[in-house]
């Protein structure tokens, strides 16, 4: 059974009674900065268990009437084709992704912000795109020397050229596709036109990492150094909250950096600054909401390890410089953490070096562990995936769900008639076979059932896996690791 370590319910009440209380603050209007993901949020679901992927938006759900969402987009993105790499999609398509998603649950989408606006081809595009789906478009532009010419981006010729935003609702999320959107120069924009209107209008950042009220060296805060280490951020001792109140906060290096020009930019709209340290500006609850701090610890130094190797893979792919595998090694020695924490390492690398072939490994919920051989029929991972149907089924290892009559078919087709030179079953077409299986053999129909058991579980692959199967075992919620290798010597792989 899953330990948990994390009280979800208390999270959503206490997370949105919170926001009320800095909506009620600043007079009744709130510009929330919204970072990190809103929709399936799996690395908190991975850093602490009994966090729901989909938490954050049934918190706003709680909050529907009295919310709107702005959604913000870089013009630059737009420009550069910039894709979403969980996604594999672009930024722009995302924001159309995002108003069907947030229009589904009946959250209310007041406009697109296209920030940093240059006269770029693409977004002139794609802002007629979205007028001509009825999808209220503002424009904000480059302001020269930002962010640090404050007395510039304070005045008409700052702020004051940007589009000002209409909003109707007491609370404003303020979201984007990704980092670097210009999510809090457009809630800072908003401040200084709603200023000028006079109304009363505040600002806050809603963050779930890092969490501010556990240690620095904490494994939660640890795993999101590590999932951020491509973008260079650094946990850090807020010296401003420390300075303040005589009391350790954790937040990291961008947000401490730019306080003091945020400060300054506070001061020059309405008079003074309402913050302290940039830790105050944050409304994130989720430390008061952790009830097992080792089952946390746990999943966090587990969560560091996956980084690592997804880290080396990217290296060995050609697709970072090692600097990101680099960083994350560091973290890994300084708090503690080896690979050898991962039970599904180990047993991987065992049936590999006795079968001089790759293999994977899987450890099921009750911490037994099943492993996947290469074979004339099928990859390793494929066969690791149906062992561990069979042993989650209670089936007979020697029975066979998916005859070689069936098997070898497929294989012609893959071979002679589609191109592939590898004729072993991907597991997507080890899961279609046995589906089809299912239709007459009740023992295949029982391994079927058993694939919503493998979310949560944790495998690991001796050999850079196919990006089929790195897709199907994310689908099925599994946690996969690989080592940075390939199979062959080849220098060209899919």
């Amino acid at each position: 059974m899953t330990e948990i370590g994390f009280d979800n319910d208390k999270y959503l009440s206490t997370q949105s009674e919170h926001i009320r209380q800095r909506i009620a603050q600043f007079g009744g209007k709130l510009y929330l900065e919204f970072g990190g993901k809103l929709f399936d949020d799996y690395h908190a679901a991975r850093v602490l268990p009994g966090f729901q992927p989909d938490s954050k938006i049934n918190m706003l759900l709680q909050l529907r009437d009295q919310a709107e969402i702005v959604i913000v987009l870089n013009c630059d993105d737009i420009e550069k084709n910039k894709v979403r790499g969980d996604l594999g999609i672009t930024y722009d398509l995302d924001v159309l992704r995002l108003i069907d998603a947030f229009r589904s649950l009946d959250l209310y989408v007041g406009s697109v912000v296209m920030t940093r606006f240059a006269g770029q081809a693409a977004a002139y595009a794609f802002r007629q795109r979205l007028e001509a789906l009825g999808v209220t478009v503002y424009m904000h532009y480059p302001i020269p020397g930002y962010p640090a010419d404050v007395s510039l981006i304070v005045s008409d010729e700052g702020y004051g050229r940007n589009d000002y935003i209409k909003t109707s609702r007491e609370l404003v999320i303020v979201t984007a596709p990704g980092p670097g959107s210009g999510k809090m120069a457009t809630c800072l924009s908003q401040l200084y036109h709603e200023h000028k209107r006079g109304v009363s209008a505040g600002y806050a950042k809603f963050e779930t990492f890092p969490i501010w009220n556990l240690p620095l060296k904490h494994p939660v805060n640890v795993a999101y150094e590590a999932a951020t280490a491509d973008l260079n951020d650094i946990n850090m001792i807020d010296p401003f909250h420390l300075d303040a109140y005589g009391v350790p906060a954790v937040n990291y290096n961008r947000d401490v950096e730019i306080f003091p020009v945020l400060a300054a930019i506070f001061e020059r709209i309405s008079g003074a600054c309402p913050y302290k340290s940039p830790t105050d500006m944050g409304v994130n609850m989720a430390g008061y909401c952790i009830v097992d701090d080792e089952v946390c610890r746990r999943a966090s130094r587990a969560e560091v390890i996956r980084r690592y190797f997804d880290a080396m893979c990217k290296k060995r792919q050609g697709l970072s410089d090692g600097e990101e595998a680099q960083k994350i090694e560091i973290l890994m020695r300084t708090s503690g953490i080896t690979v050898g924490e991962r039970a599904v390492v180990a047993a991987a690398k065992q049936v590999a070096e006795n079968t001089k072939n790759p293999a994977t490994a899987l450890e099921l919920p009750d911490g037994r562990i099943v492993t996947g051989k290469t074979s004339k029929l099928l990859g390793a991972t494929s066969a690791m995936l149906l062992n561990a149907l069979k042993e989650l089924g209670n089936i007979d290892d020697e029975i066979q769900l998916i005859s070689p009559l069936i098997i070898e078919p497929v294989q012609d087709l893959k071979v002679n008639h589609l191109g592939n030179n590898n004729p072993r079953l991907h597991t997507d077409e080890v899961l279609l076979a046995l589906s089809i299986c299912a239709a007459t053999d009740p023992k295949a129909e029982t391994a079927m059932q058993q694939l919503e058991k493998l979310r949560g579980c944790e495998a690991h692959s001796t050999v850079i896996l196919s990006q089929v199967d790195v897709n199907v075992m994310k689908k099925l919620g599994v946690n996969l690791t690989c080592e940075p290798m390939y199979q062959t010597k080849k220098l060209y792989h899919k």
